[in-house]
């Protein structure tokens, strides 16, 4: 039985996130073709080659996903569900600090973040809108091999 009122817990979540950026970051390499990655930055739109300063992005954090389905999901289904292919990404470092585990929709409020970090408004909320739908997704077929 699921204990709905039960701790944020992040140890399954870590596990499979090492494993979905080491599988990101050799389709990065076979992208880039000269031994360095490719990515293109969520938020911005920039290219971002190994070396530059980045960081894999959940859009929706770890956290608030943990919350809002540990009423219906073990742990390792939430670790699937946050670490969908549509909610993981790449942007800059600088940005994911910034970020921190703010909803994007929140931080880009603050036209602050939005001009220092050259944020594109579309491009940002195109991202959430991707991730919602893919957790939504995902949930669904999780719940779906339940029955």
């Amino acid at each position: 039985m699921l204990d709905p009122n039960r701790p944020y817990h992040r140890t399954e979540i870590n596990l499979l996130f090492t494993k979905v950026k080491a599988q990101m970051h050799q389709e990065a390499l076979a992208r880039g073709g000269d031994g360095k990655t490719l990515y293109t930055d969520c938020y911005t739109g920039e290219t971002l080659r190994g070396g530059d300063h980045y960081d894999y992005e959940h859009i929706r954090s770890s956290k608030a996903v943990f919350m809002a389905y540990r009423d219906r999901l073990t742990n390792s289904e939430i670790a699937e569900v946050v670490n969908c292919a549509e909610n993981v990404t790449v942007t800059l470092r600088t940005i994911n600090q910034s970020k921190g585990k703010t909803r994007i929709e929140d931080w880009l409020s603050n036209t602050d973040n939005v001009t220092n970090h050259r944020i594109s408004i579309a491009l940002a909320k195109s991202a959430a809108a991707k991730a919602d739908m893919g957790i939504e997704q995902k949930v669904k077929k999780i719940l779906s091999r339940a029955k």
